[in-house]
């Protein structure tokens, strides 16, 4: 890629119209390697470029992709109805340059959210035909079953929906502690399937997006940069 203005740099990566760009920089408040950028006509190589806006250092990225732990209380819209937006708890830039939640966590799911403004990579991340896993922590309201494990696995009908949903991993971590891998993303999805076994999903939480795990040090409600893809292969004979 050719080497870019600084406000065009700038206008690219959220903070703001193509006027407020010029006005940050014009006020002294965008530096690269240190140096106060005073003139937005200046240009710089994009490739690994890092820079700070008012203090912040920020790196630029052509195509962004994020990692949110998700709280509990919060929807994943753009226009929520009940609860916040997850889109709030991102800074004004990313929401500015239009990162959208790469699928869904119902507003009680904590977790692993992952966030981008890559249209291909949201359709490759979230198409059934990629078989990207994800991995949720389900905790049961009963105790679960090896016979309720052994269904997961096999695939049980979910209610209004026919085709049967089959868990690619099912592991009882302690009695109420079910550790399930999924390849897709239906409505309500682990909720139905627990149902389906005659069990009840108390609380979920998501643990694992692809080849991505949740950081322990990521608090509730930060987001993090992903500097690689999440896409994998499905587990042996996930088909």
């Amino acid at each position: 890629m050719k080497p870019l203005r600084i406000e065009h740099i700038l206008f690219s990566q959220g903070f703001g119209t193509r006027r407020d760009c010029q006005a940050l920089v014009l006020r002294g408040d965008v530096a690269v390697a240190g140096r106060t950028v005073d003139d937005p006509d200046e240009t710089f190589d994009t490739q690994g470029l890092a820079f700070s806006v008012q203090g912040r250092s920020w790196p630029f990225h052509e195509k962004a992709l994020v990692m949110l732990h998700k709280p509990a209380g919060y929807e994943c819209s753009a226009k929520p109805r009940h609860h916040p937006s997850v889109l709030s708890l991102l800074p004004a830039p990313l929401r500015t340059r239009g990162l959208q939640p790469v699928g869904r966590l119902d507003e009680d799911t904590t977790g692993l959210l992952l966030f981008t403004d890559d249209g291909t990579l949201i359709h490759r991340l979230t198409s059934p035909k990629h078989h990207v896993p994800k991995v949720y922590e389900v905790t049961a309201k009963h105790a679960v079953t090896a016979e309720q494990i052994a269904s997961l696995l096999k695939g049980v009908v979910l209610e209004d929906d026919p085709r049967p949903a089959a868990a690619l991993a099912a592991e009882a971590v302690t009695d109420h502690h079910l550790r399930l891998t999924l390849a897709e993303g239906r409505y309500h999805q682990v909720k139905r399937m627990l149902a389906a076994v005659g069990n009840r999903c108390e609380a979920l939480h998501r643990s694992q997006f692809g080849t991505l795990v949740l950081p322990a040090d990521l608090a509730v409600g930060r987001w993090t940069w992903v500097s690689a893809s999440p896409e994998a292969k499905p587990a042996d004979g996930a088909g």
